[in-house]
């Protein structure tokens, strides 16, 4: 497989999708601001957009698409199918009575989720429960979408479950422009029923991606047997290993939520938002795509290609990543005030927002090569290392909020969630090729070793070009929809074109090689008869 036309697909939809977040949150920031109703949503809202993360994009996936790929290696496509049935059976029953069960207990789960806010009235409080209660279906939605999910993605059909969330932005940005309150309250509760109608929709997609692949799933009595116990023992830790992250910025919202004024948690947010952007568009899409491709390179016994394709993994992430994290930390005021400043979005959110995406972006290496590094635990049905180191990391995240918050204090306390989030992240990653290492399931080949220190010279040389410019161009941002449009576009392509020179200027890529990225790789030679 072409890992970079494999994510070229992937990507592509996944930046539809980040571009229309963009536009929901700029629109959010205008009618909601950043306030009490913007968090309370906010908090409404990190529930079940954790609980995606953790499953869908994670622990599901770990767990089911390396049993499908070897019950399809073995009973061909009915087998897995069946497999398939037997894992929804089980499924619904558990997630309907956990999605209830949350419903009931919304007051705790909020309080939890918010660390109680900064001294609330009872009716703010109760407005942010019931947020919570509209929002929390939306686990049970997108937990079925991630079982449809799984099986398009190991079928190769990348596009259908990489297209998904763009219709839950479409339903959020639909109600933000059509049903928008006369205050920010009104607005937050549109919001949280639209994040309910994006869930719908998107369920309703992954059932008509799967008849056009030729699967339609039954609905069976549940049934536990051997397998589903191997598959609900290997989701388990699978959940806290791949959403370490996930878990961190809940963490940190709760900590922010009672620890720092009002509108922290919407200053974390949307900084998040923005470095969400690339880890979404590079680490989320390859890891969809290096889990099945290793999984099924591994159960044929071709352990040199899944090296191979590993290695590329690592290189294209960094390729992407390093110019995506000097941009973010030299110039994320810029790229905040052109996208957020706005009606009840004023400078000071700006800048609190960019110091809070700078220090965000200072972990986004670790972010994706967590991305990168994890499906080869997955792929050899290891989901219980990841969990672990998973659990490490946490344990640093809530230390260091503990510290920083303090220290920063209310002016700057707002910095330390994601500085902690950044390098919570790094340690994950380092004990993660750590232990790959030390198995021989991760050796950097030759290729790697050289281009990796050139393409970070090159993103190095981009950021200073980044910083020179970002001064004339800052009364474009301010000014209106076209002129921020135009300076945006314009920062980011000069970016890219420097970015490019570099590497062409210190060898990291040549022309050739660029090209080879593009080209699909030859077709296996027939054995000699």
């Amino acid at each position: 497989m072409n890992l970079a036309r494999a994510l070229g697909s992937v990507g592509g939809l996944t930046l539809v999708s980040r571009v229309l977040a963009l536009v929901r949150d700029t629109l959010q920031a205008s009618f909601v601001g950043a306030g009490f109703a913007s968090d309370a949503f906010l908090v409404a809202f990190r529930l079940p957009n954790m609980f995606r993360a953790l499953f869908a994009e994670g622990a599901f996936s770990a767990a089911f698409i390396p049993l499908f790929n070897a019950k399809a290696g073995e009973g061909g496509r009915p087998a897995a199918v069946d497999f398939a049935e037997r894992a929804l059976a089980l499924l619904f029953p558990v997630l309907f009575v956990f999605t209830l069960a949350l419903m009931v207990a919304a007051w705790p789960v909020t309080y939890a989720l918010s660390g109680g806010f900064d001294d609330p009235s009872p009716a703010q409080f109760a407005y942010a429960v019931t947020l919570s209660r509209i929002t929390l279906p939306y686990l049970l939605l997108i937990s079925l979408v991630s079982l449809l999910g799984g099986i398009l993605n190991s079928l190769e059909r990348y596009w259908v479950n990489a297209a998904a969330p763009i219709l839950l932005n479409i339903a959020m940005i639909t109600g933000l422009a059509l049903f928008h309150g006369d205050n920010a309250y009104e607005t937050a509760w549109v919001q949280a029923l639209s994040v309910t109608a994006g869930g719908v929709l998107q369920l309703g997609f992954l059932i008509w991606g799967c008849a056009r692949a030729g699967v339609m799933l039954r609905l069976r009595l549940p049934r536990i047997d051997a397998e589903m116990k191997r598959l609900f023992a290997l989701i388990l830790p699978a959940a806290a290993g791949a959403g370490a992250t996930q878990i961190n910025l809940l963490v940190s919202t709760a900590l922010a939520g009672s620890l720092l004024p009002a509108g922290a948690i919407s200053t974390i947010y949307y900084a998040d938002r923005l470095n969400q952007l690339p880890l979404g568009l590079i680490g989320i899409g390859l890891g969809t795509i290096l889990l099945p491709t290793l999984s099924r390179l591994l159960a044929e016994a071709r352990d040199a290609e899944a090296m191979a394709t590993q290695n590329r993994g690592i290189e294209l992430a960094l390729f992407l990543t390093l110019p995506a994290t000097v941009a973010l930390v030299v110039v994320a005021e810029p790229i905040v005030t052109g996208l957020f400043q706005h009606g009840r979005f004023d400078a000071d959110d700006s800048r609190a927002t960019g110091l809070a995406l700078a220090a965000f972006a200072m972990g986004l290496p670790a972010y994706v090569l967590i991305k990168v590094l994890t499906p080869a635990y997955y792929a050899r049905q290891d989901t219980r290392t990841p969990v672990r180191y998973a659990m490490v990391a946490i344990g640093v995240n809530i230390a260091l909020n503990l510290i920083l918050i303090p220290a920063l204090g209310d002016r700057l306390g707002y910095i330390g969630p994601p500085l902690a989030t950044a390098i919570a992240a790094l340690v994950n990653v380092t004990l993660l090729a750590r232990t790959l290492a030390k198995r021989g399931q991760l050796v950097p080949d030759a290729q790697l070793a050289r281009r990796a220190p050139r393409l970070l010279l090159a993103a190095l040389l981009m950021g200073t070009a980044l910083w020179f410019g970002a001064g004339p161009a800052l009364p474009w941002l301010t000014g209106s929809l076209v002129e921020r449009g135009t300076a945006l576009a314009l920062l980011v392509g000069a970016g890219a074109a420097v970015y490019a020179l570099a590497c062409f200027a210190t060898r990291a890529y040549r022309p050739a090689d660029l090209r080879a990225l593009r080209r699909a790789p030859p077709a296996p030679e027939e054995p000699a008869a």
